[in-house]
């Protein structure tokens, strides 16, 4: 597996940072790991981390994602060990939506460890908890819904004023809107007056319109 890693690793310099390029060379490398057991795929994504940098970390967590048996065994001190080092939007959204959202959703891991993060004085802990919820609401992602589970997070950080975790407040329940619209509109009238500015609006227009921002909409098809 070292060998394996340090040729990932050199591939890796090589590729322009894209996401096109990045995940054509992933695919590569979850087909040869296909009939790889989990605790040396895991081990692989964890190694990968410790190199650094953003694209080893996008990588590595679309590695075990697409690995199923990877995937299926992930738990809490494996999230834990994977997420360390958090520092930015998209590092947290990769590792809510591949690992810890499809991990909770399938409750591999308890209400109790997601709330826990909701708690965490670090802002991108906080952030992850609500872009877990993702997973358990889009159909892109396998979700059938979850309002309880979504709203509990929700709320716990719905007077969060954080601009990353306001912003995550809004996908969180716009995600849930397209789902479960009468949930995330009972949800937004009960907590307007804590809501951030933005998330309500954002939501409200989800709600009201289909759309985050319809005056945007609406340019586009003007300019058109």
């Amino acid at each position: 597996m070292k060998a394996l890693l340090d040729e990932l690793d050199g591939r890796l310099a090589a590729t322009p940072s894209a996401a096109g390029p990045l995940r054509q060379l992933r695919r590569e490398y979850s087909r040869r790991l296909a009939a790889a057991p989990a605790a040396d795929v895991l081990a692989l994504a964890g190694a990968l981390l410790d190199r650094g940098g953003i694209e080893r970390r996008a990588v590595a967590y679309e590695l075990i994602h697409h690995h199923r048996a990877a995937l299926l065994g992930l738990r809490a001190r494996d999230l834990e060990r994977l997420g360390r080092g958090l520092d930015g939007w998209g590092a947290v959204d990769g590792f809510g939506l591949y690992l810890a959202g499809p991990a909770w959703r399938e409750r591999q891991v308890s209400d109790a460890v997601i709330l826990r993060w909701a708690r965490s004085k670090d802002r991108w802990w906080r952030r992850a908890a609500l872009v877990s919820t993702v997973p358990l609401n889009s159909r892109a992602r396998g979700g059938s819904g979850d309002p309880a589970r979504t709203l509990a997070v929700c709320r716990s950080l719905v007077a969060d004023r954080d601009d990353m975790v306001v912003k995550a407040m809004s996908w969180a329940l716009r995600e849930l809107a397209k789902r479960d619209p009468p949930a995330a509109r009972r949800f937004v009238a009960a907590h307007r007056g804590e809501l951030a500015a933005r998330a309500l609006r954002e939501v409200t227009n989800k709600l009201e319109t289909g759309l985050k921002n319809p005056r945007r909409g609406r340019r586009r098809r003007t300019a058109a």
